[in-house]
């Protein structure tokens, strides 16, 4: 669900205050972006924006399930086909990995 080394290697470049800045302004943005994804659910464009932000915004911190389920939906919202976007198993695996990584990250560096 998580990419261990991506993370690691980013809080490696940061520093530790740093990358505590980036985790919470990714915690923030995402979060955002998903509380407007079910306003663009009838518009593709807008879907296909959003979820290339999640995505991004993922694979930049390791959070590589997440990514990978954006990418679909990605794609399926760039084909026209909103309707296969699952946005609440979307929301559910970013709350997952989540706890996985603040959960993982504090064992990691403890």
């Amino acid at each position: 669900m998580i990419d261990w080394d991506r993370a690691l290697e980013l809080r490696e470049e940061m520093g530790e205050d740093g990358f505590d800045e980036v985790i919470e302004l990714f915690l923030t943005e995402v979060e955002e972006a998903l509380d407007r994804l079910g306003d663009d659910a009838g518009n593709p464009a807008a879907m296909e924006s959003a979820l290339h932000f999640l995505k991004g915004a993922a694979l930049n911190l390791g959070f590589k399930g997440f990514a990978a389920l954006c990418a679909k939906g990605e794609s399926e919202a760039s084909a026209g086909d909103v309707s296969a976007i699952e946005t609440d198993g979307v929301r559910a695996l970013y709350h997952a990995s989540k706890t996985d990584f603040l959960t993982g990250l504090h064992a990691r560096v403890a």
